[in-house]
């Protein structure tokens, strides 16, 4: 039988309108669970980010996802999980596919990005778990070569649009900085602040071999602020300019703890998103948990101890992961089990009365 092109074309358009049209009710989320990287599969093995959300939160219905970069995984309670691979664009273009799609409605959703990060031991030690309130771009730059710094310059990273480090006035482009909502990360902190944390004899070693104070303390919940880089940066001088560039990019108001890669990603897919009225992105919650420190200890070159920095192989790799779950567990509970006022109302805003 002879095929005819328009009939054909016809058929293509409405098998791809079946595909994308948005379902009579789309699935109403509670919470998006956010992380970047899975070490092998979803369930029963090595975990990475996503294997104890999907365990322990029993996300056990499974969710094509072409657009994105792994299949999303669900429960029955509201509570959906993607997995958007490492690095900004990854994240980006899986939050993006995410917020687009019409089998879901993420307009009272609440966001929560749980991921291991490193971590500055001026601030911070290993296993801890670090609510954010900004997020900083550290890609969006000029650089020169090292070798070619001016004596006069602390850095050879220079802010875009300007002609030495740190110049000012400070005029970021659109998605270097992201201020969060601050009043739902301390809620998020207050609820979490005491949440045990796992410890054990290797990570008191690793502990004793820094000098700063927060560095030697056991695992504990706080505040702090993330500079997200897709390049995976080590040693000393690299983390005074984290904290410089945090500092310069929020007037002082920030201060850097954790180095993570996706963040600014999801935080600009999710800013255009609520532009669109998909998603609140005064929703959004960044728990970073710390695997390892972000420099050698004393003694140690930066080389060195970069060689040791492999995933699986930090210091506390299953306890961030662990403390991920833990700290961040809390606040879907939370949210979910208190959905009749959390979804119309942001958690700081709303009263429980007392019987």
């Amino acid at each position: 039988m002879r095929k005819h092109p328009a009939l054909l074309s016809l058929l293509l358009c409405l098998s791809t309108h079946t595909l994308w049209s948005a379902p009579a009710t789309p699935i109403p989320i509670k919470v998006v669970i956010v992380v970047m990287y899975e070490s092998g599969e979803d369930t029963g093995d090595a975990p990475g980010e996503l294997q104890y959300w999907v365990e322990r939160e029993h996300l056990d219905r499974v969710l094509p996802f072409d657009a994105g970069f792994h299949h999303l995984r669900m429960n029955d309670r509201g509570v959906l999980a993607v997995l958007t691979g490492v690095g900004t664009a990854k994240a980006a273009a899986s939050i993006m596919a995410l917020g687009l799609d019409p089998r879901f409605d993420l307009t009272h959703a609440y966001w929560l990005v749980a991921g291991i990060a490193g971590g500055d031991p001026t601030d911070v030690s290993l296993g801890s778990a670090v609510w954010a309130r900004w997020v900083v771009d550290g890609d969006l730059a000029y650089e020169i070569d090292a070798r070619e710094i001016p004596p006069a310059w602390p850095t050879g990273y220079v802010p875009l649009r300007k002609s030495v480090p740190y110049e000012q006035p400070v005029t970021p482009p659109d998605g270097q900085v992201y201020e969060l909502n601050h009043s739902l990360v301390d809620w998020a902190y207050n609820l979490t602040k005491n949440t045990p944390l796992l410890d054990d004899e290797t990570m008191r070693s690793k502990r004793s071999h820094f000098e700063q104070v927060a560095a030697k303390r056991p695992p504990f919940v706080t505040e702090g602020d993330d500079l997200c880089s897709s390049t995976f940066w080590h040693g000393k001088l690299m983390d005074e300019w984290a904290n410089a560039w945090m500092s310069y990019f929020t007037a002082g108001k920030g201060n850097f703890v954790v180095s993570a890669m996706e963040d600014t990603g999801t935080l600009q897919s999710l800013t255009f998103l609520s532009r669109a009225g998909k998603v609140d992105l005064h929703r959004a919650l960044v728990l970073r948990t710390i695997s390892n420190y972000d420099q050698p200890p004393p003694g140690l070159s930066a080389a060195e101890s970069l060689a040791e920095q492999k995933v699986g192989k930090y210091g506390a790799y299953l306890q961030a992961l662990e403390a991920a779950y833990s700290v961040g567990h809390p606040v879907v509970e939370a949210i979910v089990a208190h959905w009749d006022k959390y979804r119309d109302h942001l958690p700081q805003e709303t009263r429980f009365s007392s019987r």
